[in-house]
């Protein structure tokens, strides 16, 4: 499974924002609130070209949600023939991701936690296992927590301490480890620091 695996705390910096939503790029951008590199604290950021400004928005999409280049194209595409705004539907496609409803459940601290969590078999889709990250949900759907899931200490920390508010779309059950997509996320459910107009725009140039 594909995934990316470089430098975490590098591209933060650059992009200005902290797409791993790790601990550590928290600090690093704290610290360094400018992108790395010998000239990195007399670069402004986004005193770029206007296709710099674009591909940022659309690298911050893909490392926001674990996206490889090839995977996001196809997403876009696919959002390109459905009806409605094309970032928009790019967006909501993300959204649907099952690692990001783990995310959005609060079950992990992060989204690459999430995969994780996935792609080791915790989490039910409508009672069958799940192990694809990339897996879409739709409307109806129930997402829960396996047996083994339940019960393991990370997940638990994560249910009584995030405190994370389940976005609209997604409603809550069983103290808070069973989730139903009661619709699919519109617009304003969508809080990524991400600018979906600047990448239609760069991928139809």
């Amino acid at each position: 499974m594909a995934r990316y695996t470089g430098p975490k705390v590098r591209i933060s910096r650059r992009l200005g924002v902290n797409v791993f939503e790790n601990a550590k790029g928290s600090k690093a951008l704290e610290r360094r609130p400018f992108p790395p590199g010998t000239h990195g604290r007399t670069r402004r950021r986004g005193a770029g070209s206007e296709y710099l400004t674009q591909l940022q928005e659309k690298q911050k999409a893909k490392y926001i949600y674990g996206v490889l280049e090839r995977q996001f194209r196809k997403m876009y595409e696919q959002a390109t023939r459905l009806a409605g705004p094309t970032g928009e539907n790019l967006l909501r496609l993300l959204e649907c991701r099952l690692d990001n409803v783990v995310y959005r459940a609060g079950w992990a601290s992060t989204r690459p936690q999430a995969r994780q969590f996935v792609s080791h078999g915790l989490v039910m889709v409508d009672g069958k296992r799940v192990n694809i990250p990339s897996y879409s949900v739709t409307k109806g759907q129930m997402i829960s927590l396996s047996e083994k899931a339940k019960n393991m200490i990370v997940i638990q920390h994560n249910i009584d301490t995030l405190d994370r508010k389940v976005v609209g779309w997604l409603e809550t059950g069983e103290a808070g480890r069973l989730v139903t997509v009661r619709d699919l996320p519109q617009r304003e459910h969508i809080d990524v620091p991400v600018r979906e107009q600047l990448i239609v725009e760069l991928y139809s140039k």
